[in-house]
């Protein structure tokens, strides 16, 4: 018997006009949903003033990808008693919108995360770890345009470093994904990277999940919007490159009907690219660590349970319904929506319940609820984003996800994953935090 097709299905009706609406109403009912792209990890700046770098480096990459050259930018925090860099870490930035924003994940990565007032960006410096943080100008763009960026980043670190001693390169989220291309690319073509220990923070190795029914708001909202020139709309970051390919299951528009796993052909080319350099650089010790727990315990977020049910205006000019992600199952209904004259539901088959799964947690049900107007209990906003599973490159098929979410990963060992060693969180964390668990852990691997 063969396994189901993981899918989506949308039913589309057309509503009778509800009383004496006037385009007024519809205006100020689209304007709650404001411009600007949904599931993004936000900039959390601190009240301290983030540190500023030594020094920084523009990059372009060397290598063009579909006719681009990525470009980006290389702030450098040299170790204590440094002037020149002499023991580099590169550390890339993550899955977001537009630019990167050193500030802001050099104040992220270094908050105190202990009841001591531990920092793990001052204590990798006071033991002597120059941080080269790896920044883009389009952090959307597709990762192998971003993967040159790094490669150059690599070529520049290697240029100036004082010495001969090996680095650590590595990221946050898609950066780790980058910076893991960038790595198996520079050996295939036989270039040095002298890299010997790589490094991913809440990687989605295997891929991401963002809620389908989420997705489908993003555009079908987006439609009603009073966009601005120039300015990214709800769905920009949902249909960017970088999404395609980090996505397991991903939908083009509000209205798509079919296939969800690996739908996007970006996904299945940069999965088979990834597969042709190798799948990991074979020199560097590979480490990793996941925002998620390791024991197979997910969030409390009940599979096919209602998540919000906002009725605008009463329900006459429209409605937001969305349901965590059923388990398996078939045409299970995920939710709807409706503005105006147009009304969408849907229903899903075959897809595993990721919203509840153990991993690296998104607010992307609080995201969408907040530009709403819903309100929501805190721990009903956040849903797995980077399942532990894919954080830790367990050995499973990336398009297929023939893999057990909730699987105990206590005893995994190094044949059933691409990692030489790994670190799962305590609890489920918000994605990329900075953790005593992962702190602990990094310190240990490499503040040697």
């Amino acid at each position: 018997m063969m396994a189901q097709e993981a899918r989506i299905d949308v039913k589309t009706q057309l509503q009778k006009a509800a009383g004496d609406l006037s385009a007024p109403e519809l205006y100020d009912l689209a304007r709650i949903a404001e411009s600007g792209p949904w599931f993004g990890i936000p900039a959390i700046r601190s009240a301290e003033t983030a540190r500023p770098p030594d020094f920084e480096w523009p990059l372009v990459s060397e290598y063009a990808y579909l006719g681009k050259y990525g470009k980006g930018t290389a702030a450098v925090h040299l170790a204590n008693g440094h002037d020149r860099v002499v023991n580099p870490m590169i550390f890339a930035d993550g899955f977001n919108y537009g630019p990167s924003d050193l500030d802001a994940l050099w104040q992220w990565f270094n908050q105190p995360y202990s009841e001591a007032g531990e920092r793990l960006f001052d204590q990798l410096l006071a033991a002597g770890i120059d941080i080269v943080l790896l920044g883009f100008d389009a952090r959307h763009d597709y990762i192998q345009v971003n993967a040159g960026v790094a490669r150059a980043c690599i070529g520049k670190v290697i240029a100036e470093r004082q010495g001969t001693a090996p680095l650590i390169t590595g990221g946050v989220s898609m950066g780790g994904q980058i910076t893991r291309y960038a790595l198996a690319a520079m050996e295939q073509a036989e270039e040095d990277h002298q890299t010997e220990t790589y490094l991913s923070w809440d990687s989605p190795h295997n891929g991401a999940w963002i809620p389908l029914i989420l997705q489908q708001m993003a555009y079908f909202f987006e439609f009603f919007e009073a966009l601005t020139p120039g300015k990214p709309s709800k769905a920009s970051l949902i249909r960017s490159p970088a999404a395609q390919q980090l996505l397991w299951a991903w939908v083009e528009d509000a209205r798509y009907s079919g296939p969800v796993a690996t739908a996007s052909p970006l996904r299945a080319q940069y999965v088979q690219e990834l597969a042709d350099l190798g799948g990991f650089p074979q020199r560097p010790v590979l480490l990793g660590v996941s925002n998620g727990r390791g024991d197979g315990q997910g969030p409390t977020l009940p599979a096919g349970e209602i998540a919000f049910d906002k009725k605008f205006l009463g329900g006459l000019v429209g409605s937001a319904t969305a349901r965590y992600q059923p388990d398996f199952g078939e045409q299970r209904p995920v939710g709807g929506m409706h503005l105006g004259l147009t009304m969408r539901s849907s229903t899903t088959t075959a897809i595993a319940p990721f919203d509840g799964a153990p991993g690296g947690m998104l607010d992307s049900f609080g995201q969408v609820a907040t530009t709403l107007g819903i309100d929501m209990e805190e721990a009903k906003r956040w849903s797995c984003f980077v399942p532990s599973v894919s954080a830790i490159a367990l050995d499973f098929d990336p398009i297929a996800w023939n893999v057990d979410l909730g699987k105990d990963l206590r005893e995994v060992t190094a044949e059933h994953t691409a990692l030489t060693e790994f670190c799962c969180n305590a609890t489920n964390t918000e994605h990329s935090a900075v953790t005593p668990t992962l702190a602990e852990w990094v310190l240990r691997k490499i503040a040697k």
